[in-house]
Formats: C-alpha cells, structure tokens, sequence
C-alpha cells in the first residue's frame, strides 16, 4: 500500500511539473508575441493606457435622460421660456425679439439675436417653427438661421414643397452642403435640430483642422460628419474658400431675422471637447 501511495504521489508531482512548464513556457510565447505587437491588448486614451476590457478604466459620467423632447441633466438651457435672458441684439443691446407662450419669435428688422455665453464645439437642440399661413416662396418663405459660433450657418427654411437652391434648402450647412434628404414637415409644425458640432482649430493664422458637421433633422441625419471648406456666409468671409480669416475659439450662438416670423423653443447646448 505504502509504495503504491509513493507511486501515487510521484506521478502526481510529474503531471504538475508538466502542466507548469507548459503554463511558463505558454506565458513566454505570450510574452513573446506582446513583444512583437506591445498593442495588440491596449489602448492610448485621454485618461491612460488601458488594457482591453479593463474594468479599472474609468467609466463615463452618469447622465440622466428625462421626458422625450426635454434636455438631460447636464446641459445649458440657452432659452428659459420666459424671457430673453442671456441674449442680446448683434451690439450686445437688449433684443427686440418677442417672446410669449414659452416661444421666441424673430421680428422683422430687429436684426440677428445671439447668447451671451460663447462657445466652440458642441451639441445644440434647438426647435422651430415656420410660419402659417404660407407667405412667399423660395428664400422668402420662414427664413431664418441658426448659427454655431455666429459664423456657421444651418439654414432654416420652409421646405416643404417649396422649390429653391439645394445649398439653401431647410436643413443645409448654408452655401456649403446639401442635405442628405428633405426632412421638412409642414409648415405651422414643431420641427428640431439635433447638431453636433466640432469647431477649427488655428495655428499661425492658419486652419490646422477644419469645422465638421453631423445634423439630425427632425431625427432624421442629414448631413454626417461633413467637414466644411470655408464659412456659411452669403458671400462673405471664408465663403468657399481655406479659411483666410481666423476667428475666436469660442463665440455665441445666434439666430438670424430674416424677415419672416419664425418660432423657437426649447433651445439647449452641451459643450464637448474639441
């Protein structure tokens, strides 16, 4: 019995230091194939070099979403429903538009409106509303604007069943992009721009990274992710060219009077990394 214990015991020990040297030789051609790709399990982030599926990289905020239509916790409420506070007119004087029911209204000949608090890159929501009844066509029919760092231009308009230049239409990176569809519904309806918006970035007077573009209308996506080659203005600078002026990195959003009554609500912005 004894010596069949020993037996036992030694071919026990044996299989151990089989399945050791197996395990220390397996870790070396690990190590080994790491060395030839140092990579191939890791990331370079902005908070470190983390291991693939590490759960001691840090997690995201936690941000919560309420009702549909409504913003999430951690955005800026550009527009309190109430009043203009936190706009002004193009000369930082108080603002001639009107502001009743929760909405504001642009005024004919009371010039753009634009917020206090600048800003770069970013993610704005904003809704509106063109006006009923119907009056013009064209580019005279609920025009209006809104622009990201009062330079960059996403055109509002009444596109629906309304025929003018595809650069112009409701929902175009003004002078610059089409949109991919014609989300537009009726006039007199409720319509929404989700924006994400990276803004340029100079150095030396130069653009070292162009403004990029990705819109939602209506939640529908229209333009995704579209790098612009110059500004949005009519005719002005950076119209259609490499960016030969610079600008501020951050400035105001700012909604454009164009002569016709449109509508907004429920404007909101979160800032994102450049």
């Amino acid at each position: 019995m004894r010596k069949a214990l020993l037996l036992s015991l030694a071919v026990s020990l044996t299989l151990l230091a089989g399945c050791a040297s197996q395990q220390t030789s397996e870790k070396i051609e690990t190590a080994k194939v790491e060395s030839k790709n140092p990579n191939r399990q890791y990331v370079d982030t902005d908070t470190g070099r983390w291991l693939i599926h590490d759960t001691n990289r840090p997690a995201p905020p936690v941000i919560t979403p309420d009702e549909p239509g409504k913003p999430f916790t951690d955005v800026i409420t550009l527009f309190n429903g109430n009043d203009l506070t936190g706009w002004t007119d193009k000369k930082g004087e108080p603002s001639k538009w009107i502001v009743r029911d929760g909405v504001m209204e642009s005024v004919k000949g009371s010039g753009p409106i634009k917020t206090e608090q600048e800003f770069g890159s970013c993610q704005l929501h904003i809704e509106f509303k063109t006006p009923t009844p119907v009056k013009g066509s064209g580019q005279g029919r609920g025009n209006s604007g809104v622009f990201i760092m009062d330079e960059y231009e996403i055109q509002v308009l009444d596109s629906y069943d309304n025929f003018t230049y595809p650069d112009g239409q409701c929902g175009a990176l003004y002078g610059q992009a089409v949109p991919l569809v014609n989300a537009s519904l009726r006039p007199g309806q409720w319509q929404s721009y989700d924006i994400l918006f990276h803004r340029p970035i100079f150095k030396d007077g130069k653009v070292e990274r162009k403004a990029r573009f990705t819109v939602f209308h209506n939640g529908i996506l229209i333009h995704d992710n579209v790098e612009l080659k110059g500004g949005t203005q009519w005719r002005g600078p950076h119209k259609i060219s490499d960016y030969d002026t610079t600008h501020p990195d951050k400035a105001p959003i700012s909604l454009q009077d164009h002569g016709n009554p449109v509508k907004f609500k429920n404007i909101w912005i979160r800032k994102l990394k450049d």
